[in-house]
């Protein structure tokens, strides 16, 4: 019988690069000839944001958003290495690199001996591609995989009715931003990343798949939908049942931070949606994981939400095998693009 860890973290690139970079997509946001100046105007922004942005423009607060993050980030790891793994499986989504309009899975698994990229060679969601830990754009972060481990969910999943699809190769981009940043976040320490990985893609952006990653702003004809909350939950059932079963030990991670402010126009894609995220927090913090299965698309498009979608493929994970949260941070952010959730389920021991 096998035995699961779950953990929740955010891919959000924040941590890697320098504080002064890290409210970029806030101030991009804030040259927009199409913004209103009354958005553009802090005074009349919620007064957490206004505190957060302060006198230094968001300097300060940057500071302690990475503080807190890393710490979050150390905690999970220091869980990772005392359950000790022998795969992790990472759900994580897809913005326009690996799959294009040629074709957009709802759920794709990656079927690799070995996942690699050089993250610092192109730009970056912050635009910039200098970073804290002083690395070279040829740098390679290089992550083993699990083929067989890979294959054999692949196999389960597709018996279980689950009409995935899976890959041997990546062919436009050697390992998704979900991913690699979801390995440094919980290396951040650099102290090396032997778990082999299974990449988990959950087509997180739907409805904007085309519409948002690849043109931002420009009219176009809305994508058809993602899976839905029930279905990702569903599949998260499945998965942990699999895993249960099997000889492995696992991490299952569902990565993303929630709101995200490019993704909610009610805010004019300043800030995001707070209040909706903590309501979600509430509901995790309690274990209650099928208040998740419950919401719809057009709710978590509404408040931003798209990327949650990786979450609750964990909470439908951790719903399965019965496991609450044993540790829980949310970490508040109007002025860093979206606020971000630290979560650990452990085991019974």
């Amino acid at each position: 019988m096998g035995e699961v860890l779950g953990l929740g973290v955010t891919h959000g690139p924040y941590v890697l690069y320098p504080e002064e970079n890290m409210a970029n997509i806030l101030k991009r946001r804030l040259q927009s000839r199409d913004l209103t100046e009354d958005y553009k105007d802090p005074a009349n922004w919620p007064q957490a944001m206004q505190e957060e942005w302060g006198t230094d423009e968001g300097l300060s607060s940057a500071h302690s958003h990475r503080l807190r993050l890393v710490e979050g980030f150390r905690k999970a790891r220091a869980t990772l290495d005392a359950f000790n793994p022998d795969l992790v499986l990472i759900w994580g989504d897809d913005q326009y690199e690996n799959f294009h309009e040629d074709v957009v899975p709802a759920f794709c698994v990656y079927i690799e001996e070995e996942f690699h990229c050089q993250p610092w060679s192109g730009g970056s969601g912050l635009g910039v591609n200098s970073n804290v830990w002083g690395e070279t754009g040829d740098w390679v972060l290089s992550v083993p995989g699990h083929r067989r481990a890979a294959k054999e969910l692949a196999h389960h999943l597709l018996s279980d009715k689950f009409d995935i699809a899976w890959a041997y190769k990546q062919h436009y981009h050697d390992f998704g931003h979900a991913f690699w940043r979801t390995v440094a976040h919980l290396d951040y320490d650099r102290k090396g990343f032997e778990y082999p990985i299974i990449p988990f893609h959950v087509n997180c952006y739907g409805s904007r798949f085309t519409r948002n990653l690849r043109t931002m702003g420009e009219e176009r004809e809305f994508d058809p939908p993602g899976p839905s909350p029930e279905r990702c939950f569903e599949l998260g059932g499945s998965i942990a049942r699999f895993f249960r079963d099997s000889p492995y030990r696992v991490a299952l991670i569902g990565s993303s931070s929630w709101s995200h402010a490019f993704l909610t126009p009610k805010n004019a894609m300043v800030w995001p949606d707070v209040a909706s995220d903590k309501l979600r927090y509430e509901e995790l913090a309690k274990g209650d994981y099928k208040a998740w299965k419950d919401i719809s698309v057009a709710q978590l498009e509404d408040a931003g939400q798209y990327e949650m979608l990786n979450w609750v493929c964990l909470a439908g994970a951790m719903d399965e095998l019965n496991q609450k949260p044993t540790h829980t941070e949310f970490v508040e952010s109007y002025v860093f693009n979206s606020s971000k959730v630290i979560a650990i389920m452990e085991p019974d021991k």
